[in-house]
């Protein structure tokens, strides 16, 4: 699949790049320039011109804020092309600001989180796997285009041993109301450990098209993706690699659980979001808005040679895969009306199946699929005018499910330094299926469960101003659901077995967390900081989190050769605490909770030195450079270490013609 997708977008580049009509008034983008961000874009003078229907543009200049990027909310950004610590921090495979996340030893592996705060709910039960999803591409990740020129942004990234990263994203409008992405996202890394290559791949096809009147809205996004990894199942004796003995620094000859496994998770969704509006002329008026949503997932778990590290097996051999589809359908009607805001009332079509392809008779029946539909009833109100933004949101089930969901949120814009906002989301929650449901060929790994609904209650606050950026979430966690370490005897002359199964907790889990950001910018220096604090009430050790987590980049700017090149170099400090963290298992492709070994307590530091040149950007890394000298006690999970020593190399070069 992932050699058709990149196939396509090899066609479709060539075309998009020359696809522009060349007309007498030529459009030539133009991005301003800052001195303190250096961010600029000046096209020679042999620019492609578009159409003036796609321009909309009287002179020959196309600015940066005519390049818009739009979520599935219809919140709107611009393409970012400056030079900042901000946009170095997302200069990396998820793309995005990886501040509490905990990457694993090879890129494209999954990550373990540290932030609980990030973790997302969905009231509806999900496919599970969770930790294969770091990477996945939800609909929530898909954005949308409006562009007056053809626009490329280029992303490419070396990784820790043989392999790169390479995420290439086109778009254009044919006209002012149409546009068409085509995006593709691939990694391929061996890493330093034995069985440990990633090959993942994400392809998106996206289009958005609205009337001139936008009295129609549509939005509708096709994706394929393949999340491949080797996987080793840690080190079997963390001793030998904090020995630090230069025998181990050899990461090949420590050895591992598992040298044959690999799982592999592919996924794909057919997406569309689309709104009409009754009246040609009058926008208070009745709206008519649909929703539909059909994704297929499988994760597949093989091992040629089974070993007693997930306990006895069935056969020598084994081979799960898990299959998954579901089909969602939200149909609703809206009144807008300028003075008051939108009122929705909707209904929704959630019908899911989740199966395996054979049925396991023994001590228990495990039955092989799990199918239902489920419909829900709800009402949604938003309003936004001048600089207040808010919305309320309530669901309930119709079906015999027990599903309910309520979320609230506010934000309050001053200024574009000062904004106020407030998150607030009561939710009964249906169980993730691999929690009821899963077949495996060893014998322990073999469930069929009837689970409580999870229950969240949980409030965010967050400022954003001149002087601090703090946010504060308190959640409240009832019939919380885990993956638990059960005690199993073994001789010592044997592998330690890692029995794991799905587990309800009855007590109540309290989280708050606490967090702040400041930059301080003194001539050419500058210092970043991000500070986090978190907290858990609970009668036993089930929600587990580092207490404080902090990150501090210090750095120097300045521009050379006539404002020709614009630099950044300094060094990003990175720490968090003890604590027992959740270790992965690869046979479930989800993080289980322990209390037999703590990570933490050890700095992670890299050097870095980008560079940019107009809307070309270098980013050059020495990555954990104290890695050597400061003790060989770094873990991203209890089996797995964390990262070495490397140096990186990453591009982005964004083209606007």
């Amino acid at each position: 699949m992932l050699k058709k997708h990149f196939i396509l977008l090899l066609f479709f580049f060539p075309v998009v790049m020359f696809s522009q009509i060349r007309e007498k008034g030529t459009v030539k983008p133009k991005l301003t320039t800052t001195s303190q961000q250096g961010a600029s874009m000046q096209s020679d003078n042999n620019t492609s011109t578009i159409k003036s229907s796609v321009s909309k543009v009287s002179d020959s200049i196309a600015t940066v804020d005519m390049y818009k990027i739009i979520t599935i909310d219809r919140d709107t950004t611009y393409v970012d092309t400056t030079l900042t610590v901000q946009n170095d921090y997302k200069a990396n495979y998820l793309r995005k600001d990886n501040f509490g996340l905990l990457a694993f030893p090879n890129e494209g592996q999954t990550y373990n989180v540290l932030d609980y705060g990030l973790t997302e709910y969905n009231a509806f039960p999900d496919f599970g796997f969770k930790a294969k999803h770091a990477a996945y591409m939800e609909v929530n990740d898909i954005n949308y285009y409006h562009v007056p020129t053809p626009y490329t942004d280029l992303f490419y990234k070396s990784v820790l041993s043989q392999g790169q990263i390479m995420d290439a994203l086109v778009t254009l409008n044919t006209s002012d109301n149409l546009n068409f992405a085509v995006a593709y996202k691939g990694i391929r890394s061996i890493g330093k450990y034995i069985n440990s290559i990633s090959s993942n791949g994400n392809f998106r096809f996206i289009t958005s098209y609205n009337t001139t009147d936008k009295r129609y809205v549509l939005k509708l996004h096709f994706t394929g993706q393949d999340i491949s990894n080797q996987e080793n199942g840690g080190i079997t004796d963390v001793d030998f690699f904090e020995s630090g003995e230069p025998l181990y620094t050899d990461r090949e000859r420590l050895d591992v659980y598992n040298k044959d496994a690999t799982s592999l998770m592919k996924g794909n969704r057919f997406f569309v979001d689309h709104t009409f509006r009754l009246s040609k002329s009058n926008p208070n008026s009745l709206v008519f808005h649909h929703q539909f949503n059909y994704e297929n997932k499988s994760f597949l778990y093989t091992q040629p040679t089974a070993n007693q590290r997930f306990g006895d097996f069935y056969t020598s051999y084994i081979n799960n895969k898990t299959r998954y589809n579901r089909l969602y359908n939200m149909l609703g009607a809206a009144y807008s009306n300028e003075d008051i805001g939108m009122i929705e009332f909707y209904l929704e079509d959630y019908t899911y199946n989740y199966f395996y392809k054979r049925i396991i008779f023994g001590d228990n029946f495990i039955p092989n699929a799990i199918n239902d539909r489920i419909n829900t009833y709800g009402a949604r109100y938003t309003y936004h005018k001048d600089k207040l933004k808010g919305s309320v949101l309530f669901s309930n089930s119709i079906t015999n499910q027990s599903l309910a969901n309520i979320q609230a949120s506010a934000r309050y814009t001053f200024d574009e330094k000062n904004v106020l906002s407030f998150r607030y989301q009561n939710m009964n929650k249906l169980p993730n299926l691999n929690y009821r449901l899963y077949q495996s060929g060893y014998i322990d790994y073999n469930w069929f469960n009837e689970f409580k609904n999870e229950k969240i209650n949980s409030f965010e606050f967050e400022a954003k101003t001149k002087w601090l950026d703090a946010s504060m979430q308190y959640t409240v966690l009832n019939d919380h659901l885990y993956f638990e370490r059960n005690e199993v005897a073994f001789d010592e002359d044997e592998i330690e077995p890692v029995i794991v199964s799905p587990t309800q907790y009855d007590g109540t889990i309290n989280y708050l967390s606490i967090k702040a950001a400041k930059e301080f910018k003194f001539g050419k220096f500058g210092l970043d900081n991000t500070v986090l604090y978190q907290n858990v009430t609970q009668s036993d050790k089930i929600l587990n989190v580092p207490d404080f987590i902090t990150r501090n980049t210090f750095y120097f700017s300045e521009h050379l050769f006539k404002k020709a090149l614009f630099i950044q170099t300094g060094v990003t400090f990175q720490y968090f605490t003890k604590y027992y963290a959740n270790d992965y298992n690869p046979l479930l492709g989800e993080f289980y909770v322990q209390d037999k070994r703590k990570i933490g307590d050890f700095p992670l530091m890299d050097f870095f030195l980008n560079a940019k040149i107009k809307t070309f950007r270098v980013f050059l890394k020495y990555e954990h450079f104290n890695s050597s000298f400061s003790g060989y006690n770094y873990f991203s999970a209890p089996s797995y270490p964390y990262r070495d020593a490397v140096i990186r190399f990453g591009v982005i070069w964004d083209f606007f013609s």
